[in-house]
This record gives structure tokens, C-alpha cells and sequence, in this order.
């Protein structure tokens, strides 16, 4: 009889993972990546801490590389006023239109209505209220009358009209005791200029 065969043992060398410095790079980058997500909406619109506001300085560039700033306290706890771009145009033959953008009924998908939620929100956020100063005016629209001029172009050419005028209005949520008294603050309405559409070119 033959001797029993043993079998060889090969021995799998120890898996130790990661080395240290890769594990403390990985964890870092990790940390900065949650800071990046938290703290933006901490430091956003007032009422905001300091601390949130310093923390978020050195984040800037991140934040915006990864498109991060995102507005969650726009929606709570105290969400301020709401905001639409009323459109009234008119067309060759005299006739006229109106809208608003949003709009509840027209906008489908809801992912429709949202992104032009976000666009009146984001021209209000850059027009400075109707008795601002004249100087704050003036550099005010620097800033806020080129996205309304894509806007009233992009209004044009869908509905091919001859001209639009275009108003911002602030919709003001009623409080506790004005919804037991079934009173509403007025809206507050700002001009946002009349665009005419030139032959082949934009307003």
C-alpha cells in the first residue's frame, strides 16, 4: 500500500486592506465631502449662525464645483415669500396673451414647474423691492435684466409674439392670525420693462 498523500498547504498572504495614509486620505476627503453637503444650508438666508458662515468660506469652491448650495431652508422652517414673472404680450394683429411663469396649470411635468419656480426665485432674488434707491436700482439691473431679457426672448419666439411685458410679483404667506381673520397682505408688483422682438434677434 502506498503512503497517504498529504496535501499542500499553500499559504494565502494576510489581505491588511488599505494602507494607513490611503484609509486617513479616504476619510478626509469623506469628512469634506459631508461638511460640503452640511453646511450650506446652514449658512444660508438669514437667520444663520456665524459659525456656519465661517465654516463655509473655505467650502466655497467645492460647494459650487459640485453644485452643492442648494436652498433647503428655502422651504423651512419660515419660507419667506413666494414669486412669479407675469407675462402680458402682444401680438402682430393687436391681439394680446398673458401668463405667468410658473405656471400651476400649464407646467407639466411637475419637474417642469419646479425648474421655472426656480428661475422667477432666482431674478427676485436680484431686484431690489419698487422705493429702493435710485443708485441700487441702476445696479440692480445690471445684474437681473439680462436673465429677464432670455426670459421675454424665450417667451417670444414660443409664441411668436410682437412684444411682452414682464412684472415681478411677491406673493406674501398670510400668518397665524391673518388666516383667523381671513385677511391677505396685497401682492407687491415691480415692473420688469416691456422687450419688443427684433427681426431675427432676440428682445
Amino acid at each position: 500500500m502506498s503512503a497517504p498523500r498529504t496535501a499542500a498547504v499553500v499559504s494565502a498572504p494576510h489581505d491588511r486592506g488599505w494602507p494607513a495614509a490611503a484609509r486617513l486620505a479616504a476619510s478626509i476627503a469623506i469628512l469634506v465631502y459631508l461638511a460640503a453637503v452640511i453646511v450650506p444650508p446652514l449658512a444660508g438666508p438669514p437667520p444663520a449662525s456665524e459659525l456656519a458662515g465661517r465654516l463655509m468660506q473655505p467650502l466655497r469652491p467645492l460647494v459650487g464645483l459640485l453644485y452643492l448650495g442648494h436652498g433647503y431652508r428655502f422651504f423651512a422652517p419660515n419660507p419667506g415669500p413666494g414669486h412669479t414673472i407675469r407675462w402680458s404680450m402682444q401680438f402682430a394683429d393687436g391681439s394680446t396673451r398673458s401668463g405667468s411663469i410658473p405656471d400651476r396649470d400649464g407646467d407639466w411635468p411637475r419637474l417642469l414647474y419646479h425648474r421655472r419656480f426656480m428661475v422667477a426665485e432666482k431674478i427676485a432674488a436680484l431686484v431690489p423691492p419698487p422705493d429702493a434707491p435710485e443708485g441700487v436700482q441702476f445696479a440692480a439691473r445690471q445684474d437681473w435684466q439680462p436673465l429677464v431679457k432670455g426670459v421675454a426672448g424665450n417667451l417670444l419666439a414660443a409664441h411668436g409674439g410682437a412684444q411682452v411685458r414682464l412684472e415681478m410679483v411677491e406673493h406674501f404667506l398670510p400668518g397665524p392670525d391673518d388666516v383667523l381673520q381671513q385677511k391677505s397682505e396685497p401682492d407687491l408688483v415691480t415692473p420688469l420693462g416691456t422687450y419688443a422682438r427684433l427681426k431675427g434677434r432676440g428682445p
